[in-house]
């Protein structure tokens, strides 16, 4: 099970380049290797708050109560060890007019994210990498946008690497809960720097790449 490589992606911010929109966009990818340490932690936690009285399908960072979100934070903190985290942002007012339209942005910012992770988990012994993304934020326009984001890895990532990118619900899977979170924290330290959570996921911070090449961070 070592040998397939999965990568959880999340994005944050909006896709308003108007004045009202957020200033950043980030894609974050969280990468991870069976057994998946911190699912049962979580998956117990998730009933201890139905227990508690909470209706909880499962865990989004933005819309979970400051205690709920707190405790998932310490949660993913005690399992980093397991995890690499990666992250492309996006400062949206630089972003050229052609770039903005929906069926390249989405798909191209992902898959520069992905041109620079797939191959370090390559590097690492990865036979098989499976990448899991939310379901397309665009919703009326799913299916052009999909088709776009294979165009653009097939255009980017090197001939012959084995991958597969699926788009499933983020309640469907703690994986995609984890990148959730982990991208709320990068997004609000771009956004409004803000640092308390993204302190305790740092640890496993390996990059954070500006697109435009402004205060690119890389941490290994």
């Amino acid at each position: 099970m070592n040998r397939c490589a999965y990568i959880f992606l999340d994005e944050a911010g909006n896709f308003d380049f108007s004045p009202k929109g957020t200033c950043y966009f980030v894609l974050t990818s969280v990468s991870t290797r069976r057994p998946f340490t911190a699912h049962g932690p979580l998956d117990d936690y998730k009933h201890d708050c139905l227990e508690f009285g909470l209706d909880t399908e499962y865990f989004h960072c933005a819309e979970d109560n400051p205690r709920v979100r707190g405790r998932v934070f310490e949660l993913i903190a005690g399992h980093l060890d397991g995890l690499r985290i990666d992250s492309l942002i996006v400062e949206k007012p630089k972003t050229v007019p052609a770039l903005r339209e929906d069926r390249r942005f989405y798909p191209e910012m992902l898959g520069y994210l992905l041109k620079f992770v797939l191959p370090k988990e390559i590097e690492s012994g990865a036979e098989e990498v499976i990448v899991i993304t939310d379901t397309v934020p665009v919703q009326k326009k799913r299916q052009a946008i999909e088709k776009a984001i294979q165009q653009a890895l097939a255009k980017m990532l090197p001939a012959g690497m084995s991958y597969r990118i699926l788009h499933h619900a983020s309640r469907s899977h703690y994986g995609l809960q984890v990148a959730d979170y982990c991208c709320w924290a990068v997004f609000r330290k771009w956004q409004r720097s803000e640092t308390e959570h993204y302190d305790r996921i740092r640890a496993a911070v390996r990059s954070e790449f500006d697109i435009f090449r402004t205060g690119t961070r890389y941490y290994y």
